[in-house]
């Protein structure tokens, strides 16, 4: 049944690899207990699925447990520990909780390099993760220099085809798009798209996410018919696939609102904000980056004459709130300083909207674009 389950997982057949691996879980911890090695596998392997599914308040809590007992049972430094310390990590990084996800990460690459090596694929992985980390907390170059030495490694060592090279070579581009190298970040999100339909399936969970990120990078390129394609196929395959309430699925409905913006279609991207924003201060909580980018982005489409006063609040909100969360450099904050600005510009405000404009030039420097 688990090499099953393992099958439909690999597949990206989430929900039936999740059905049989509940059921084996609990089989586990009726025959074995609860504290068996293989009874903790199976508990560790549902909590992957639950966390790919965007079920994270079910994947923290099983993980948390497997990570305590794996401890206990097998001490801090043993594969076992640090792989649950790095799929609770993870989950961390989802759930907005940078710093623990970070402070748990740097653990484990330290233990792994001096046990395992700087090649081994566990190291590889976990320089991976922590380097996803460094994005979201706006430290870019840091992850780019990450993401380089784990690209060029598993190339080497796993060849171009692997997925995990594949997954490699798609992190490096995303964060070329983050510092505006967009041409860069065409270059790799193409092959990756292309290589993960051949090797994965069309609708395999990476390749849609590798069809995601090409089609954010055609909508900053200006090209905009092309981003508004491939964003609604992945947008309606992720519906189909993952559900309504999928973060994967909310990512896809955001940027093809946000493409919409662009075409100068606002009230096809304001229902898509609306929905987007409910669901994720609902599942997420407010204070989530992903909340926060969605609150933005739904402040954007106000930008009609009758309707500014409401960006304003809406935008002003969000303005605030990153810098609580984010150091005050961080994209997302920029972000919403310029769209602030943006505002204020077309209320007149134009003193205001400058000072926010300089404000966003001095902190950003050539470390990031801003929109």
């Amino acid at each position: 049944m688990d090499h099953v389950a393992e099958i439909y997982h690999e597949l990206g057949r989430l929900q039936e690899a999740e059905a049989l691996q509940s059921v084996f879980s609990e089989k586990r911890k009726t025959i074995l207990g609860e504290d068996h090695p293989a009874t903790l596998t199976a508990m560790g392997n549902l909590a992957k699925t639950y966390h790919q599914l965007g079920r994270l308040q079910e994947a923290g809590p099983l993980q948390f447990l497997v990570l305590k007992k794996r401890r206990t049972i097998l001490g801090g430094d043993h594969p076992s520990t640090l792989t649950a310390m790095i799929h609770l990590a993870g989950t961390y990084r989802r759930l907005g909780r940078m710093q623990e996800a970070e402070a748990l990460q740097r653990a484990v690459l330290e233990k792994q390099r001096t046990t395992l090596g700087e090649e081994h694929s566990q190291t590889l992985t976990t320089m991976n993760s922590l380097a996803m980390t460094y994005q979201h907390l706006g430290r870019v170059l840091e992850a780019e220099a990450l993401q380089i030495v784990v690209f060029k490694k598993q190339k080497t060592i796993l060849g171009e085809d692997h997925p995990e090279t594949l997954r490699a070579m798609g992190n490096l581009a995303n964060t070329y798009l983050q510092l505006g190298r967009l041409q860069e970040a065409e270059a790799l999100q193409s092959v990756v798209f292309e290589k993960a339909k051949i090797i994965l399936g069309e609708d395999h969970p990476e390749t849609l996410t590798a069809m995601n990120n090409l089609a954010e990078t055609y909508h900053q390129l200006g090209r905009l018919q092309e981003a508004e394609k491939l964003q609604s196929v992945v947008f309606q395959k992720q519906k189909t696939i993952l559900g309504e309430d999928h973060p994967h699925t909310l990512i896809a409905m955001g940027d093809l609102a946000e493409i919409y913006c662009g075409l100068g279609r606002l009230q096809a991207a304001k229902e898509l904000q609306s929905v987007i924003f409910k669901k994720q201060r609902t599942i997420l909580g407010e204070d989530h980056p992903h909340t926060l980018i969605s609150m933005g982005n739904l402040a954007s489409t106000y930008w009609q004459p009758s309707q500014l006063q409401e960006a304003e609040a809406l935008g002003t909100v969000v303005f605030e709130k990153p810098k609580t969360i984010f150091r005050e450099d961080h994209q997302d904050t920029l972000i919403t300083m310029s769209h602030l600005a943006e505002t204020y510009s077309r209320l007149g405000r134009v003193q205001e909207a400058e000072a926010l404009r300089q404000g966003t030039h001095s902190l950003s420097g050539n470390n990031i674009s801003v929109i």
